[in-house]
């Protein structure tokens, strides 16, 4: 039995629930994902023993409007890594500067336009990464991103997996959280749909900060494999964490994950792209 810890991202606050029984919902949406593919069995059919480390209760701000956000609901600093990220996608010159909630909104319709997305979902999606995102990266006093990472190796002690699955803004806390915690060695980190090497808005905010321009693989992970769906709105720039990460494996081929839904987690998990990585981690676990 292969022990799986799954690091969430974005967009997965259970309100009304425990942090432990928000953990173990979304771990029974993981193992179904994993252990029942799209066409068939999935990555995980040999066996797999599924939990998450949950921790997007930890991001919510006291007294912030609860809820779905809205680009109108977006703060200075939340402003200014969407900005950054809008660069990054092509959006023309102009179109995404200032601090209006106007042009925000043009470059997200110029955006859905372009990639043939819904334009609500769009901004709900965009609204809701950049808040969370910047919940964690936050400066501040660092509160929230310790406690979040005190989550993730809370769980890894207590799970003890050979393989962690990190996904989007989960990636990122994973990175820190392992650089952080040297007490249990992980066989495979798979890093899915990860915006780690997005200049401007994460890459240089990484702890520990990136050396030489350059990041480096968690000493206590053996084996690293970045994978991305090449139409990801958020892991980028394409190839990016490969190739500003030492010791990372891209996975096989640029090959679409999903034609519309590029960043949902599900479809990372029941690709065989992933049921890949994991035979060629070998070993059932104890």
């Amino acid at each position: 039995m292969k022990r799986v810890l799954g690091v969430h991202g974005v967009g997965n606050f259970r309100p009304g629930e425990s942090a432990q029984t928000a953990a173990n919902a979304l771990a029974a949406v993981w193992h179904a994902a994993l252990t029942t593919g799209s066409r068939g069995p999935g990555p995980g059919s040999a066996g797999v023993d599924v939990a998450v480390a949950y921790y997007a209760d930890l991001l919510r701000e006291p007294g912030r409007q609860a809820g779905a956000p809205a680009l109108e609901d977006l703060d200075t600093f939340e402003q200014e890594l969407l900005q950054a990220w809008a660069g990054h996608l092509g959006v023309p010159t102009g179109v995404a500067a200032g601090r209006a909630t106007a042009p925000v909104r043009q470059a997200l319709a110029w955006l859905s336009e372009r990639r043939g997305l819904g334009r609500v979902a769009t901004e709900w999606f965009v609204a809701t990464f950049f808040r969370e995102v910047a919940a964690y990266l936050q400066a501040g006093n660092g509160a929230v991103r310790y406690r979040v990472r005190e989550r993730i190796t809370a769980a890894i002690d207590a799970h003890r997996p050979q393989v962690i699955i990190a996904h989007s803004l989960g990636s990122v806390a994973a990175y820190e959280a392992l650089w952080a915690h040297h007490g249990h060695e992980v066989d495979l980190l798979v890093t899915v749909g990860s915006p780690l090497a997005l200049p401007h808005a994460v890459f240089p905010r990484l702890q520990p900060p990136p050396l030489g321009d350059r990041g480096q693989r968690p000493p206590s992970v053996r084996r690293w494999v970045n994978l991305s769906d090449p139409g990801d709105l958020v892991a980028l720039p394409p190839g990016g964490v490969e190739a500003r990460f030492d010791g990372v494996e891209p996975s096989s081929g640029d090959r679409a994950i999903h034609a519309f839904d590029f960043h949902l987690v599900k479809n990372y998990l029941t690709s065989p792209r992933l049921a890949t990585i994991l035979k060629e981690s070998g070993g059932s676990g104890e």
